[in-house]
């Protein structure tokens, strides 16, 4: 997949990603809204070997850049009658600057065009920013799981469910 307006673009991952994607995913400020405060502890050998085994299983990962510059990643891949969806700003500095709001839509509109007819995704319960996107696109909330998964150190985390309809995406770019 390769999407580019203005200054961004969002490009399939590339086996030489495996460095920019280990130093984000092993950061625990970038890693602590999925539910690991300390990282993911991987390495840039187990990443590559990560991207080659999504490939294998239908999931698409994601770099997403702006200005040239890696900022964040995203995946997407079949589930039941629909795709499934994660996206992450993973520089900081460049968080809370309505650029995830821009490449959320570009990256659902591209989907749509192809044909998708549903997509959904889910975030900690905890995570009011990304509901915010996500209702703001169109995104509707089907479900709340409460203490649905346990973090590396025992704390417990509840997620709300989303689905995105083509009927109810808003689509207004930035």
């Amino acid at each position: 997949m390769k999407i580019l307006y203005k200054n961004i673009l969002i490009r399939d991952a590339k086996e030489n990603d495996a460095t920019i994607l280990t130093k984000w995913w092993n950061d625990g400020k970038i890693m602590a809204h999925a539910g690991f405060p300390e990282g993911i502890n991987t390495t840039v050998q187990k990443v590559k070997h990560q991207l080659q085994e999504e490939i294998k299983n239908h999931k698409h990962r994601l770099i997403i850049e702006y200005k040239d510059c890696p900022i964040g990643e995203m995946c997407f891949f079949p589930c039941h009658d629909a795709v499934e969806i994660g996206i992450k700003i993973c520089e900081i500095n460049m968080q809370n600057q309505g650029l995830g709001h821009t490449i959320l839509t570009l990256f659902i509109h591209e989907l749509f065009q192809k044909g998708v007819p549903k997509i959904v995704l889910s975030t900690d319960l905890n995570n009011l920013r990304a509901q915010h996107v996500y209702e703001k696109i169109g995104f509707q909330k089907y479900d709340i799981q409460y203490n649905y998964w346990k973090e590396p150190q025992g704390e417990m985390h509840s997620a709300i469910f989303y689905e995105l309809l083509p009927q109810n995406f808003i689509h207004q770019r930035k």
